[in-house]
């Protein structure tokens, strides 16, 4: 178990590190989810695992930063009126997308825990505005541990390749529970593991910033799901993410791979995994 010394230093670990994605933007292409593709740019990586041109053409500029490992706002049937949670939302990527979805009468609260992502995504709410007509979007500085909002406050939760960082996930899905109102639901899309990793994989530095190294198993996070009081889960693995990551020569995964027992990849470890679940 981790000490709070060691929850500590890995929470300022990945806000340096988000830090520097922020300021560097989407021409930093080093290595997966959390930090970018090698041969994918940020738009190719996107389409890839589901989002629309007219989606990614519509974003504000610097918005999408390769950050995703899913389409969480698809996953989350997004209706006019409803509130959302985007928890972790960095450079708004998924939140500007959501915005029209959830229309005048609804609202977007993306919360981050990192000043230079929400002074990105903050930069961009003008011309988002400008475009759409809307002012429904808010960017709240925070960490999903401890979200700065209101108790059955949220009808859906939404997050994309964030959960693993938290060093602390069982008190995640208990806030995600807290901030739902009664009825509420959740949108997640993650990296997670069908199989523990070698340790060989968990000790590389970068395989922490690359959404890898605090990933959870697959049952894991349906327990603790489960156990902060949600209900309903539904947990659909798509190895079709850590494959477009192979098949591009993505930095980290090859290097994972070389750490692997022989005859295994990379996707027989780890997989981008859809979360749906319901707080009753």
């Amino acid at each position: 178990m981790n000490t709070k010394s060691d929850s500590e230093s890995v929470r300022r670990t990945i806000r340096e590190g988000f830090s520097q994605i922020a300021q560097s933007g989407s021409e930093r292409r080093q290595s997966s989810c959390c930090s970018g593709m090698k041969a994918l740019d940020a738009n190719q990586l996107a389409r890839r695992i589901g989002y629309a041109d007219e989606e990614l053409s519509a974003l504000p500029d610097g918005a999408n930063i390769g950050l995703s490992c899913g389409n969480p706002s698809v996953l989350a049937g997004l209706q006019p009126g409803e509130v959302l949670l985007d928890l972790g939302s960095g450079a708004g990527f998924d939140a500007f997308i959501a915005g029209p979805k959830v229309g005048s009468s609804g609202r977007v609260i993306g919360v981050d825990m990192t000043p230079e992502m929400l002074m990105k995504a903050r930069q961009n709410v003008a011309s988002y505005r400008e475009r759409t007509g809307l002012d429904n979007l808010e960017f709240r500085l925070g960490e999903i541990e401890h979200l700065p909002v209101a108790d059955n406050s949220v009808d859906v939760v939404m997050s994309n390749c964030v959960l693993n960082l938290s060093t602390d996930k069982p008190q995640v899905w208990r806030e995600i529970f807290r901030v739902l109102k009664p009825g509420g639901r959740v949108a997640v899309s993650d990296l997670a593991l069908l199989q523990p990793l070698p340790a060989g994989v968990l000790q590389m530095d970068e395989a922490l910033l690359g959404c890898v190294a605090g990933a959870a198993l697959v049952s894991e996070t349906e327990r603790m799901a489960r156990q902060a009081g949600l209900v309903r889960l539904r947990l659909n693995p798509k190895p079709g993410y850590v494959n477009a990551l192979m098949e591009g020569g993505d930095p980290l995964y090859l290097k994972i791979a070389k750490e692997l027992p022989p005859g295994t990849r990379p996707a027989d470890f780890i997989t981008s995994l859809e979360v749906q679940a319901w707080k009753p």
